[in-house]
Formats: C-alpha cells, sequence, structure tokens
C-alpha cells in the first residue's frame, strides 16, 4: 500500500513539475525582450499579413494600365502601393493569401511581367517588432539599432531638453484627434535675432518608422556631434524638429496595424485621413482619394484635420518670428530628394536653384554610403499628388528651401516601409549628410542672408 502511495504521489509530483515548466515557458515570450516585445499577446487585436505576397509588376500597355485600375477600384483584398498611370511602370502590390491564386490567373491570363518580392509578408513584420524595445525603458537607452514607442522617443527628448536647458526647448504643438502630445524639440545655440532656422517634420505616414529614427538622430548629432562641420551648422543655424508629426497613427502602428498610414480619425466604418493629402494648396486636385477607406484620402475639407491645423498654426506663428528658410520632410521608401511641386508639372520659381541643390544633396549621399537618391520635382520624380506639406510650406508660406525625402530602400525594396533596424544609423547618417548640404548649397546661394 504504501508502495502503491509512492508511486501514486511520485506522478503527482511529475505532473506538477510538468504543469509549472508548462507554465513557465507559456508566460516566458510575454516578459522576455530578449528576441523583442511579443506584440501579438500584448495586443491581441494585431493585424496579421501570413502569407500575403508582395507582387512587383510592370504595366506594358494601356490594358494593363486599365487592368489594374479598376482591380484597385474594386479589391479590398490587394493593396497597391501608388497608382497604375501610364505603361512602363512598375508598381507594388500586396495580395491576401486567399486572393493570391486569383491574382497569379490575373497576371498570366494578361501576360504581365512581374516577380515576388514577397512569399510571406508576416515573417517580414515579426522580425520587425523583434527590433523594438519596451516603452518604458530608460530613455538613456535610445541608440540607433532598434525602433521605439512614442512614449520612449518623447521621455528621451524630455531628458535631452533637461540636461540642456540652455540650448533645448520642448515644443507642444497641442494634442492630436485621440489627445496625445505633437512634441517637437527647438535647438537654438545661436541667440542671435534674425538667424535662420530649419524646420524638420518627420513622421506624418505612421508607418514609415525610419523618419521619425532619422529625425532623432539628426537631434542628437547636432547637440553632441563632435564633428566641426556639423558643429558650425548646429551653431549657426537655429532647428527646429518634430519626429512624430502623427502621433494617434504612429502608435497604432505598434499596437494595431504595422502597416498603417493614415492618421486615426473615424469616418463610419472606416478611419483615418492622410495628412500628406489634407494640407489647404491645390487640396484633392490629384493623386488623392475620396474615399474614407483608402489609403491617401485626402479628408472631408482641406485642413479639416486636428495635426494638420496644429502643424499649420505652429509654422504659421513661427515663420517670421523664427525665420523659418527651410522645410525637410522626412518620408520613406525608395530613394528621393523631392521639391515641390506635386500637382503640377508647372516648374516653381527657383526650379534651377532647388534642382542644383538636389543634385548635390544626393552626389552627398552616393559619397557617403554608396547609395544612389533620385532628384528632381514630387512631380517628375514620385508621382502627381496634391495637398501635401512641403507643396504647401512653399506655395503658400514662401518658405524658399523645401525639400521631402523618400529614405531607403529602394523601389522594389521587398521589405516595403519596414527597414531592417541595422540599416537605421548608415540611412540617418547619409540623409543628415544630405541636409548639411542642401543647408550648405542654399547658404552659398544667399538664401539665408537677412533682408
Amino acid at each position: 500500500m504504501f508502495s502503491k502511495m509512492r508511486s501514486i504521489n511520485s506522478n503527482i509530483l511529475w505532473f506538477i513539475a510538468f504543469v509549472a515548466l508548462f507554465e513557465i515557458n507559456a508566460i516566458k515570450p510575454v516578459l522576455s525582450y530578449e528576441e523583442g516585445e511579443d506584440f501579438i499577446k500584448s495586443y491581441p487585436n494585431i493585424a496579421r499579413y501570413d502569407h500575403y505576397r508582395v507582387y512587383h509588376v510592370e504595366l506594358s500597355t494601356e490594358q494593363h494600365v486599365a487592368l489594374f485600375q479598376e482591380l484597385e477600384e474594386k479589391s479590398d483584398s490587394c493593396t497597391f502601393y501608388g497608382h497604375a498611370r501610364h505603361p512602363q511602370q512598375k508598381l507594388t502590390i500586396m495580395v491576401a493569401a486567399h486572393k493570391i491564386a486569383d491574382f497569379a490567373d490575373l497576371l498570366q491570363t494578361y501576360k504581365v511581367n512581374h516577380h515576388v518580392l514577397s512569399y510571406n509578408f508576416q515573417e517580414i513584420v515579426d522580425r520587425n517588432l523583434k527590433e523594438v524595445l519596451p516603452k518604458d525603458i530608460n530613455p538613456r537607452n535610445m541608440d540607433w539599432l532598434h525602433y521605439f514607442h512614442l512614449e520612449t522617443i518623447y521621455s528621451w527628448m524630455e531628458l535631452l531638453a533637461e540636461e540642456n536647458p540652455k540650448d533645448l526647448t520642448i515644443i507642444n504643438m497641442g494634442e492630436s484627434a485621440q489627445g496625445l502630445p505633437i512634441k517637437g524639440l527647438s535647438l537654438k545655440k545661436n541667440k542671435n535675432n534674425g538667424t535662420a532656422t530649419i524646420f524638420v517634420e518627420s513622421g506624418i505616414h505612421a508607418r514609415e518608422w525610419i523618419a521619425p529614427a532619422t529625425a532623432n538622430y539628426i537631434i542628437n548629432e547636432l547637440l553632441l556631434s563632435n564633428d566641426t562641420k556639423i558643429q558650425k551648422y548646429a551653431n549657426e543655424y537655429n532647428w527646429i524638429i518634430f519626429p512624430v508629426v502623427n502621433p494617434d497613427g504612429y502608435k497604432y502602428t505598434f499596437e494595431g496595424d504595422r502597416m498603417w498610414r493614415k492618421n486615426r480619425e473615424i469616418f463610419g466604418i472606416c478611419r483615418g485621413v492622410d495628412l500628406n493629402r489634407n494640407y489647404p494648396f491645390h487640396w484633392n486636385t490629384t493623386g488623392t482619394s475620396g474615399d474614407p477607406c483608402r489609403y491617401d484620402y485626402s479628408g472631408p475639407a482641406a485642413a479639416s484635420e486636428t495635426e494638420t491645423k496644429r502643424l499649420i498654426k505652429f509654422v504659421q506663428e513661427n515663420l517670421l518670428s523664427e525665420n523659418i528658410k527651410t522645410y525637410i520632410a522626412l518620408h520613406s521608401y525608395s530613394q528621393m530628394i523631392m521639391f515641390p511641386y506635386g500637382h503640377t508639372a508647372d516648374r516653381v520659381e527657383n526650379y534651377d536653384d532647388l534642382t542644383a541643390i538636389g543634385k548635390k544633396a544626393s552626389e552627398k549621399i552616393k559619397q557617403v554610403s554608396g547609395r544612389i537618391y533620385k532628384s528632381g520635382s514630387i512631380y517628375e520624380t514620385i508621382y502627381p499628388s496634391s495637398g501635401g506639406s512641403k507643396d504647401w510650406a512653399h506655395g503658400v508660406l514662401k518658405i524658399p528651401i523645401t525639400f521631402s525625402f523618400e529614405l531607403r530602400g529602394p523601389p522594389d525594396s521587398k521589405d516595403l516601409f519596414i527597414l531592417q533596424a541595422a540599416e537605421i544609423k548608415p540611412t540617418a547618417e547619409e540623409a543628415f549628410a544630405a541636409i548639411i548640404t542642401i543647408v550648405e548649397e542654399s547658404e552659398s546661394r544667399g538664401y539665408y542672408s537677412l533682408n
């Protein structure tokens, strides 16, 4: 009998040990950040892209153009990155898993040249989420080897301002549509009246994480770099930098959908306005949609969105007092340096100067990293679009030097907007070198001279 009881007790002990081991292993991913945050358990409703494929297609004929225009209009299972406009255009399209067979049949039937960039996009998302550090880490651990939550970025900015009160000031444009602050930093080492200011806007498109990471790198370099050339431009010019002007959207890419682009305003069954189509300059004339469910929805009216209104008010109020002479916007991807306009092929009054400056900036990037960045006007370089912040800054406020960056990777990148963390620092380095070149070239052409 005692032997039988010992056998039973032994089995019970083994069972308890097994359950304990199972529970430990079950909760380990939630508690461990060694391989990144377990987003699935932290955010149970997060969007997934299991077995979604990404295609790069070539529209060889007018029939192809019409075909893909109709497909974009009617399908909710194909996500287009750009619109079908003309023959010889190359287009990136993400196809939901359950529609792959239909899409492949369409390509074969109409003899569309193509190749597959990714067979399972969720693998790219998973890799990226493992490169995110927890939102409550010490802000002193900010680096350019990981991506960071909005809360961490703001904590880091507050720390910098606290430790450098003579030169740095936290700016709050006001709250977003969902009540989050839109925070930036003003770096003023030069206290002379009339000093020209460089304004940097970043993170207007939520999924483009490399843009805020680059903006943060620029802040850090301007404040702490020992490079004499960087010190010169930190000391001779003032800088206003907003790393995330769409905080609601940025936060949602961590907690809801990694590929979200717009803000989070609600319109019936759909959410979000493309803030870079919402500015009151030739609003909703080309390259936009009037459908709230589309990724490039321009909004119900020009400057309808809270975030748009906040930025417009801030820049207007500080245009003269801060002598804002340059407006830089950071985006991804495609490796481009562009200037206004997006809505028309008509040339801005200083087209020749902007062309020359953009070319110099592209050459600097090639010199620094070997990467090729295409330069030119928005309309000529990427695609027609209207209601962008850069066009508004140049066309309405007459800020003479206005550029928009599309950062890494290349136009046919298999990763789309999800740049690996290993590329954060080299991307930021080349972009900052190009921005310094823009300032240097603008200076040599007399754009920052006192009037």
